[in-house]
Order: structure tokens, then sequence, then C-alpha cells
């Protein structure tokens, strides 16, 4: 678990055979698990000065695999450990979605990120609610129908990579566990109420399920 506050900035050495190796002087140990842009991935190997992780096809397909390439600065936040403390917000390391950024204006004491999302993304997106963009735990400013807006402080574009990032760029999203916990049971519950109702309504219904239907408008 993670929080979505970046200790590193590391730079990607090579992205090959599913293999990344990262510089970095964080020292970690076999085993570790590592978010890299928002990404959980497992520490592998060492060599002087960084240390290497394997991209599953599955992470490989779901992270914007291209701010992966050789050169390329990224986020980088060791697990939580028991005692650390929790500033952010519960992240899992686990990515459900590729943004894109479609706006940035700067202002004289902040800066407004607009994001693109993905449809299936959008419901868990909630004005004030929590989100992960490239591992950076961050507050839902506004939302549309596919967008959501992001008000930066300068402290944050100079202590993450926000400040470098344009126009067009791809990023990873993790939405809120909560929400989408949230979201997820009442659907399974909804779902669940429309089967028993419709098993209901296939005999002449009774004045409980007429209960239900007036409850449901």
């Amino acid at each position: 678990m993670f929080s979505g506050l970046v200790r590193h900035i590391a730079q990607v050495k090579s992205f090959t055979h599913n293999t990344l190796e990262i510089l970095t002087p964080y020292q970690a140990q076999i085993g570790d698990s590592i978010a890299i842009n928002g990404a959980c991935l497992t520490a592998m190997t060492f060599f002087s000065g960084g240390m290497s992780m394997e991209l599953s096809k599955h992470t490989q397909e779901s992270v914007a695999l291209e701010n992966y390439r050789q050169g390329a600065f990224v986020h980088l936040e060791p697990a939580l450990q028991v005692g650390d403390r929790f500033d952010g917000h519960i992240v899992q390391g686990h990515i459900d979605g590729v943004g894109r950024i479609v706006s940035i204006s700067h202002h004289g004491d902040s800066s407004d990120f607009w994001i693109e999302i993905p449809n299936d993304v959008v419901p868990y997106i909630i004005p004030k609610g929590s989100i992960c963009v490239e591992g950076i735990s961050l507050t839902i400013v506004e939302c549309t129908k596919n967008t959501f807006k992001l008000t930066l402080i300068p402290h944050t574009l100079q202590t993450t990579l926000f400040g470098k990032f344009e126009v067009g760029r791809r990023v990873n999203i993790e939405t809120d566990i909560i929400t989408r916990s949230v979201v997820s049971t009442m659907r399974a519950l909804l779902s669940q109420q429309d089967k028993n109702l419709s098993k209901s309504l296939s005999k002449s219904p009774s004045w409980n399920d007429i209960d239900m239907l007036n409850l449901s408008y």
C-alpha cells in the first residue's frame, strides 16, 4: 500500500524485454513493492546506482507505457511501513485507466490541469474526492462528463514532475479505493434488487413490489 506522496524522482536507465531498470539512490530490498508513476512493481535485482523491475503484459497494457522510455524521469514511492506517517490517501498501485492532459493554465498562486479520462473511470470521479495521477495523491476540484480538474500549488509543481508536463501527455490514473468500493457495492445491490423485482413481477405484483417501484423513482 502507498500514500501517493512521491519520495524520489528517478530516471529510467532502460526498458527492454519486460525489464525496467531505474536509476535511483533509494536503497530497496529484493521483493520490495515500489510504485513507479503510480504502478506497483517489485524490486527484483540491483546494480550500481539502481534497481530493476519486471512489467507484466497486463501492466504494460494498463499504463502509459511511453512514460517509461529510456531517459525518462519517473515518480518513485516505496510501500508504506507500519508506523509511517500517512499524509496522502490510500493508494494500491493498481492503475484503473490512462488519462490525457487536455489543458494547463497557470495562475499567480496555482495551476489548473484538466485531464480527460476513459468512460469506465468516470463513475469513480467525484468533486473533492481523492485521486492518484502518475503516483501523486491529489484532490479533484471539478469534473465534467469525461474530464476532471486538478489545482496544484507551486510546491507540487516544484517537487514533482507535474511542472514539466505538457498538454497531450498521457498519465496513469488510480481512483480512490473507498469511492470504488461504494460504487461497486451499490451496483451489486441495485443489480440484485432488479433481479428480485423482475422475478416478482413475472407473477401478480404484491403491494411490496408496487412500493419498490414507487421508491425507485
